[in-house]
């Protein structure tokens, strides 16, 4: 008796299958048919748009106006890399592109980035025609970085404000970072003599300016430039100092309030209580109405509410910081030289060269006579103090 054949049941699946694809019982419907007619015109309209709309991409961006700024280089040589005390990029010093962007804000982005140390910290000072000329104080202030011990390479990390379009053309042929911060229907190309209308509104501009810094994550050291920088100051800052401010006076410590401020160098860190402070400080100029930023300073850091705010002040002594108001007497350590107490362009920049030439004669000297000999400077001779006595 023949025995039934055994088919392998996944073939014979496979077999009834195809026999039922390939012979529907059920012819398609119109509507079934014409639903897939309507899928494949879909299909070839989107293989035929994508690379078009790609193509259409790639054309609009490769013509959109591209803005390339135009690159101003600086008349200063690259100098060396900074001290170790201070935290630097390995780069080069590269200049800023010169040109307009699209915004003021913008603009000040871009010249902080460029000149900001690793740690976010700028040098800043500011400018006006009267100062930006040729011989003026700029160029002393400049000179002094050049000449000073340890500050020729913390001319990289300087950003020069001009408070008018004469200063900013000046500051771009001599420093690669310059921010031009004028004010509309307002002239601050002139001389702005101490304690005029033009001199306070000057003064309270920079003031609101520094704030505006402190809110964008920079920490700076602000310097008047009439200030001339001969060895580096960071070693000399605290490190638990929110805000460090130069004396006209200095009692002998650091944390008492009696200190005589001067608003003409500080070093402030930038966090939420120098950011509260600046704005109380400058909403305090309607509460002291003809008083300058500096005069201010020193009524408010008396009140309860700079002490609410949590601010730590520090005030650096004259024997690093000093001036013509009380001069550093040890040239072995003396940082900075102010012509405060000093009224007049050309009475400043008199006094400046002297400093200048003190200091030359200084550096000059062997090792062994900068120790032992008793050095003091020249000065005051057209800055008189006399002037200021009431």
């Amino acid at each position: 008796m023949a025995r039934p054949s055994r088919q392998n049941p996944t073939h014979a699946s496979v077999t009834s299958l195809r026999g039922f694809v390939g012979r529907s019982p059920h012819p398609p419907s119109r509507a079934s048919a014409a639903l897939r007619r309507a899928a494949a015109v879909l299909l070839l309209a989107a293989a035929v748009a994508l690379p078009c709309a790609v193509l259409y991409r790639a054309a609009v961006e490769t013509t959109k106006p591209i803005y390339v700024p135009r690159v101003h280089r600086p008349l200063l040589p690259a100098p060396p890399l900074p001290p170790v005390q201070v935290p630097e990029d390995d780069g080069d010093f590269d200049p800023l592109p010169v040109g307009d962007l699209d915004s003021e804000d913008l603009r000040l982005e871009l010249v902080l980035q460029e000149a900001s140390m690793d740690n976010k910290t700028i040098i800043l000072t500011t400018l006006n025609a009267a100062w930006a000329s040729p011989g003026s104080v700029i160029d002393l202030f400049i000179d002094s970085f050049r000449r000073g011990v340890g500050t020729s390479s913390l001319l990289r990390h300087l950003v020069i404000v001009a408070f008018d379009l004469k200063a900013y053309e000046q500051c771009v042929k001599i420093h690669p970072y310059c921010f031009a911060l004028p004010t509309k229907d307002v002239d601050f190309s002139q001389e702005k003599r101490f304690q005029t209308t033009g001199y306070l509104e000057m003064m309270w501009k920079r003031l609101d300016f520094l704030r505006l810094v402190l809110e964008k994550g920079y920490s700076f050291v602000f310097s008047d430039a009439d200030i001339m920088w001969f060895r580096n100051p960071f070693p000399h800052f605290y490190t638990d100092g929110d805000f460090q401010i130069a004396c006209d006076h200095y009692v002998g410590n650091a944390t008492d309030l009696r200190n005589i401020a001067n608003g003409g160098f500080n070093y402030v860190k930038s966090n939420d209580q120098s950011i509260e402070f600046y704005k109380f400080w400058y909403s305090s100029r309607f509460r002291y109405p003809g008083y300058h930023d500096q005069d201010v300073f020193n009524f408010i850091k008396h009140d309860p509410y700079t002490t609410d705010i949590g601010l730590t002040i520090k005030f650096l002594s004259t024997t690093y910081f000093g001036g013509i108001c009380e001069p550093s007497r040890d040239l072995n350590k003396v940082c900075t030289m102010h012509a405060n107490c000093c009224i007049g362009l050309h009475s400043k920049i008199h006094d400046l060269r002297i400093m200048l030439e003190d200091w030359s004669s200084y550096m000059s000297m062997p090792p062994s006579l900068k120790q032992y000999k008793a050095l003091s400077w020249r000065v005051p001779q057209n800055c008189s103090l006399s002037l200021l006595s009431p």
